[in-house]
């Protein structure tokens, strides 16, 4: 059995330069903690190229190399800002270590094809660095608020003890207070209340509407669903205005009806859209079938068609269950204060008093959130799988 062929290493003229980007890069997040963000950047893409060449040509092996550099790292971190910093440099170490070696050793084109040409294979990892880097800036907000929510003080900011990692600087205290305070309670029940009664209106409108539109012969199909998903496209400043407007007129303004109403309108785009997804997929003989044995167009739809279909009716409810749950500005106009919920409180504890209890609502939220869409991403599997099992 023939050997496998071993990568071949990088010459310096190109890791060394690309180790030292990284290192700046590095370099200005430090330099712009402490004040100074070009000296950090000239000195980290000095300092990081001096390490990768000693790393390569100068210690015995990759792992005394790597275990040198966290232990390095470890030690400015601490010397810099204490127990968090050496947190942070020990991070650090462990990254550049084993990027410097990836680099060197060639690893990087491991599971690339061989034909690549050098621009191929930098545009290949510089396009995951830019989505890595979208990524980051868009994650990075919930990220600080989930930890700010624990201040055992009644600030916005990280105070000195949550820095040091000291548990006198955490405290349970804002949770306590969205649990006991009976404002937080009153918009935590209206939102109880109208969120799963707009989600069960716009799952029953929206399944319905998109199996109609879904049928070939239905006339002008194509302008019924953009009216439909229009309060997808449409501002929602605008949407909350024209209801504002309709509702006066009707007696809906100020009312739970008109509020579930208004999500209802918001939400069923959403479970029009999942709905019509999973449709395309249908084998519509099925129907066909039970139809010829003997079933009524009732039975057939929650007997035949519904269980098939369900993955996108839940993931379009839960959709739509969000949608109106996290929804402020609607809310503004066709509510009143009796309909305050919990999205138009936190706005409210922004603008009047700031509140840090809001920190813990945002994060109760965020938990959520990720709870329902985890959920959406393992139906929208289901899905497809039952679709690569279907006939059609």
């Amino acid at each position: 059995m023939a050997a496998l062929t071993p990568i071949s290493r990088t010459p310096v003229s190109f890791y060394l330069p690309v180790t030292a980007a990284a290192g700046a890069f590095a370099g200005l997040l430090v330099g712009t903690s402490q004040g100074a963000p070009w000296a950090g950047v000239l000195y980290g893409a000095g300092l990081m190229a001096l390490i990768s060449l000693i790393l390569t040509r100068v210690l015995p092996s990759e792992k005394a190399g790597r275990w040198t550099l966290v232990a390095l790292f470890l030690i400015g971190g601490y010397a810099m800002a204490g127990f968090p910093g050496a947190v942070v440099g020990g991070l650090f170490g462990w990254f550049f270590g084993w990027f410097t070696f990836w680099l060197y050793e060639g690893r990087y084109r491991a599971r690339l094809a061989p034909y690549l040409t050098p621009f191929q294979v930098l545009w290949h990892f510089s396009f995951r660095v830019i989505c890595g880097a979208i990524f980051v800036f868009l994650i990075t907000p919930i990220l600080v608020v989930m930890p700010l929510s624990f201040n055992a003080e009644n600030f916005f900011t990280f105070t000195p003890e949550m820095l040091r990692f000291d548990p006198a600087g955490y405290s349970l205290k804002h949770y306590r207070d969205f649990l006991t305070n009976s404002v937080w309670q009153d918009a935590l029940r209206n939102s109880v209340m109208i969120a799963p009664a707009a989600t069960f209106l716009s799952v029953s409108f929206g399944t319905l509407a998109a199996i109609g539109l879904s049928q070939p012969h239905v006339p002008f199909r194509r302008a019924i669903m953009a009216m439909l998903i229009s309060p997808m496209i449409v501002p929602l400043i605008i949407s909350a205005a024209g209801m504002y407007f309709f509702y006066s007129r009707i007696g809906l303004q100020g009312t739970y009806l008109g509020v579930v109403l208004a999500h209802a309108a918001l939400g069923i785009p959403f479970v029009i859209i999942t709905v019509t997804a999973t449709l395309v997929g249908f084998d519509r003989s099925l129907t066909r079938a039970a139809a010829n044995m003997g079933a009524n167009p009732v039975t057939t739809f929650f007997r035949v068609q519904m269980p098939l279909i369900m993955p996108g009716v839940i993931s379009g409810a839960l959709f739509a269950f969000i949608t109106s749950f996290d929804e402020v500005v609607v809310v503004l106009f066709v509510g009143s204060a009796g309909q305050k919920t919990l999205p138009w409180q936190m706005f409210t504890g922004l603008r009047e008093q700031i509140s840090p209890t809001i920190l813990a609502v945002a994060t109760i939220l965020v938990a959520i959130s990720i709870v329902l869409l985890t959920v959406v991403e393992l139906l929208r599997r289901r899905s497809e799988r039952l679709r690569g099992m279907s006939p059609g």
